[in-house]
C-alpha cells in the first residue's frame, strides 16, 4: 500500500513538472537568478542546521562543515548567478561560405526533466552543488538524496521546499527501490554521484531512454611519493586529505606508493602528523568524523584480515569508531587493492624503480584523482602524460575540487562528464545550432540538375 501510495506520488511529481517544463517557466533567466538567490538566503539562515545534520549523519566538526558543504555550495551560487547573463546568452560564430548570407548561433537550452541521485559522505554539498547547476541551466529538478544520511537529507529536503514550487524542484527520499522506481521514469537527463557498481545500473536504466548522464564515481586514487620531497610537509598534507571526513572522500588518497628509501621515516611523519592532527587517541577528537553506517563500517573492519597494520586499526562499533590506520604492503589480490577503500585505512607500498612503480599501477581502471609528490618537474609531467585519470594534482591531494574554474569529473570506471562553475551549466544545457539564412542569394550548384563537370565544385568547397 506505501509503495502504491509512493508510486503515485513519484508519477503526480514527474507530471507536474513536465507541465511546469512545458510552460516555460524556468526558460527567463531573470527568474533562474532570483530563485538562487532565495536558496543562497535559505542555506544562509539554515547553516547552523545543516551543520547540526552533518554531525549526527558523520560526526563532522563545524570547520569541516563550512570549508567542504555549505561554502562550497555557496560559492557555486553566486558564481552562478553572477555568470548567468553571459552564459545562457546565445553565441554567434562565423558562417560558411556555403551558407552565405546566413547568421550563425549556438544557443544553451535547458535539457528539461532532469533526475539527480545524490550519496551520503558529502550529502549537503553533493546534493546541492548539481541541482544548482540544473536549477541555473533552466531545468525542472527530482533530487533523491541518500537515506543513509537521514538528517542532512531532511535539513536539504525542507530547505528546497522553502525556495522552490514542487513542479520545479522536489525532492524524493527513499531507499534504493525509490531509485529504481525513479530510473523507470523517461528523464531529460541524469546525474548520479555514487559507486561504480550502482552507476553502471544508472547507465543502464538510461541507456533504455537514450537518455544522456553524467556519472560521478570513484576508484582507487593513487598517490606516488619519490626521495626527493620534503618528508614532513608531504606526510602533513597526506593526512590531511586521506583522514578528512573519516576517510570517506571519492577523491581521498586510496594507497600510497613510495619510494624505498624513504618508505620508514615517511611511516613516522605520517603517524607523527596524525597524531598532531588527532591526538594519541583519535576517539575523543572533536575534528575525526566517523563511518555512516554498520554495513560500511564492517566492510572496512573486514578488509584488514590478514594485514600488517603499522599503525592504528582501533575500532569502536558501537560509536562507529575506526581509527586512522596505516598497512603496510598489502597483497594485490587483497580487497585494500581490489577495491575502493573509502575509509580511513592508508595502504603503503614501496617501490625501487621507476619501472617496479608502473608495474604497481598496471592494469587498474581509470582513477577519479591521481597524486604526485615530488620535486622532479619532468618525472611530474611523464606520469601524468602516461596515466589516464579524473584530475590530477602535484604536490598535494583533493585540491582541484575546490577550484570551479576547473572541470570535476571521471573517466572510465571513475565516471563520464564534469562539472563545477561554467561546466554545471554546460553539463545541464544542450547547445543548439541554428543558422538564419537570408533570402538574397543562393549558389545555383546546389539544385538539380547537377553541374556535368565537378572541377569547379571541388575547388570551392576545398578554399572554404
Amino acid at each position: 500500500m506505501l509503495k502504491n501510495a509512493l508510486d503515485t506520488d513519484i508519477e503526480n511529481i514527474y507530471t507536474n513538472q513536465k507541465n511546469f517544463f512545458s510552460q516555460q517557466r524556468t526558460l527567463p533567466i531573470k527568474y533562474r537568478r532570483e530563485i538562487l538567490k532565495k536558496l543562497l538566503f535559505a542555506i544562509r539562515e539554515n547553516e547552523k542546521r545543516i551543520h547540526d545534520a552533518l554531525y549526527n549523519d558523520l560526526r563532522k566538526s563545524g570547520f569541516e562543515s563550512l570549508t567542504t558543504e555549505t561554502i562550497l555550495v555557496e560559492k557555486e551560487i553566486k558564481k552562478m548567478i553572477k555568470m548567468l547573463p553571459v552564459w545562457s546568452r546565445p553565441k554567434r560564430v562565423k558562417s560558411s561560405l556555403l551558407n552565405f548570407p546566413s547568421r550563425d548561433f549556438i544557443v544553451p537550452e535547458p535539457y528539461g526533466n532532469v533526475l539527480i541521485i545524490t550519496p551520503w559522505n558529502y550529502p549537503f554539498q553533493l546534493a546541492m552543488t548539481p541541482l544548482v547547476g540544473a536549477v541555473a541551466a533552466g531545468n525542472t529538478v527530482v533530487l533523491k538524496p541518500s537515506e543513509s544520511s537521514e538528517n542532512t537529507s531532511l535539513i536539504v529536503s525542507e530547505i528546497i521546499n522553502s525556495v522552490f514550487d514542487s513542479s520545479h524542484v522536489s525532492v524524493v527520499q527513499g531507499d534504493a527501490s525509490v531509485a529504481s522506481t525513479l530510473l523507470k521514469k523517461r528523464w531529460d537527463y541524469i546525474f548520479y554521484t555514487g559507486s561504480t557498481a550502482v552507476g553502471k545500473i544508472v547507465a543502464k536504466a538510461a541507456a533504455e531512454n537514450l537518455t544522456p548522464t553524467t556519472l560521478e564515481l570513484g576508484g582507487k586514487s593513487p598517490c606516488i611519493i619519490d626521495e626527493t620531497v620534503p618528508i614532513k610537509k608531504t606526510a602533513k598534507r597526506i593526512v590531511w586529505s586521506k583522514y578528512i571526513n573519516c576517510g570517506q572522500t571519492c577523491i581521498a588518497p586510496d594507497y600510497l606508493v613510495v619510494q624505498k628509501s624513504i618508505k620508514s621515516i615517511l611511516v613516522n611523519n605520517l603517524i607523527n602528523e596524525i597524531k598532531s592532527a588527532f591526538g594519541k587517541n583519535p576517539i575523543n577528537s572533536p575534528d575525526y568524523g566517523r563511518i555512516i553506517h554498520k554495513k560500511h563500517f564492517n566492510k572496512l573492519k573486514l578488509s584488514l584480515n590478514n594485514q600488517k597494520i603499522l599503525y592504528g586499526g582501533i575500532q569502536d562499533e558501537k560509536q562507529l569508531y575506526f581509527g586512522p590506520t596505516l598497512v603496510d604492503e598489502p597483497p594485490n589480490e587483497s580487497i585494500l587493492m581490489r577495491e575502493e577503500i573509502f575509509g580511513p585505512i592508508l595502504p603503503i607500498i614501496s617501490f625501487d624503480s621507476e619501472n617496479e612503480m608502473h608495474h604497481i599501477l598496471k592494469g587498474r581502471e581509470k582513477p577519479l584523482a591521481f597524486y604526485i609528490f615530488s620535486n622532479k618537474k619532468n618525472f611530474i609531467d611523464n606520469i601524468f602524460k602516461r596515466y589516464s585519470f579524473g584530475g590530477g594534482v602535484a604536490n598535494d591531494a583533493i585540491v582541484h575540487f575546490a577550484n570551479d574554474n576547473l572541470p570535476f569529473g571521471g573517466i572510465g570506471n571513475s565516471g563520464m562528464g564534469e562539472y563545477h562553475g561554467k561546466y554545471s551549466f554546460k553539463i545541464f544545457s544542450h547547445y543548439k545550432p541554428i543558422v538564419k539564412r537570408s533570402f538574397l542569394f543562393d549558389l545555383p550548384q546546389r539544385y538539380a540538375p547537377y553541374p556535368k563537370s565537378l572541377s569547379f565544385l571541388k575547388f570551392l568547397i576545398n578554399r572554404l
